[in-house]
């Protein structure tokens, strides 16, 4: 079996997972991880995970199937940052879609899902941790059952979620911590950390999780 995987940058917290996911395919499987649509060269499965690039579909030709992993109940949640907009919205019951690339975006037929089942205190990298455990599984997913899935059109009136923003990241200092921990939690602390300006000044806040406390 021939398979891409097309992720558009390396700086991405999910690329040296797809890296090892890649390393331990290749026993079995010839396996390409590149970075732009112009070093794809067709097979079997594509995966587009993180990507940034808009695939054509001639591009998606070359391949059996190509195929996306989003954090939403599709057709609900649609477009940018599904999982981080859902955390945000108070929910820790996620699922995650695995569906076939399609335009326009989001609305291809699905193949599988997942669940993410988070208690409300998990930060970003351990909600990072979860969501990409879950995209590696549904890409052995589809890697088991290409010639037996029945994939499934998405049903009912869809969803859509913008584009995130850094200044998505701005804390009010004139609200408390609780108020704002969700926030706080999902703010990537290396590539869109949480901040406030206060008194002329801007102010980044970087949290990590210590031992358990218990009130």
């Amino acid at each position: 079996m021939r398979i891409s995987v097309l992720c558009s940058s390396r700086s991405h917290p999910v690329y040296p997972h797809l890296v090892r996911w890649c390393e331990d395919r290749r026993r079995a499987c010839q396996v390409e991880l590149v970075e732009s649509v112009a070093g794809l060269s067709g097979g079997d499965l594509l995966f587009l995970i993180s990507c940034g690039e808009i695939v054509p579909a001639r591009v998606r030709g070359l391949y059996r199937a190509s195929l996306v992993v989003h954090a939403s109940d599709l057709p609900r949640g649609r477009g940018w940052s599904p999982l981080v907009w859902q955390i945000l919205e108070g929910r820790n019951d996620i699922p995650v879609t695995l569906l076939e690339a399609a335009d326009p975006v989001d609305s291809g037929a699905i193949w599988h899902q997942v669940r993410l089942h988070f208690q409300g205190h998990e930060l970003a990298d351990e909600i990072h941790e979860a969501l990409f455990a879950a995209e590696l599984a549904l890409m052995d997913y589809a890697v088991e059952h290409l010639d037996t899935v029945e994939p499934r059109a998405q049903v009912g009136a869809a969803s859509h979620y913008r584009r995130r923003t850094a200044e998505d990241s701005r804390l009010d200092p004139g609200l408390s911590l609780a108020e704002q921990f969700n926030l706080l939690r999902v703010a990537d602390p290396d590539r869109y950390p949480a901040f406030f300006d206060h008194l002329g000044h801007r102010y980044e806040i970087r949290i990590t999780k210590r031992d358990r406390h218990e009130p």
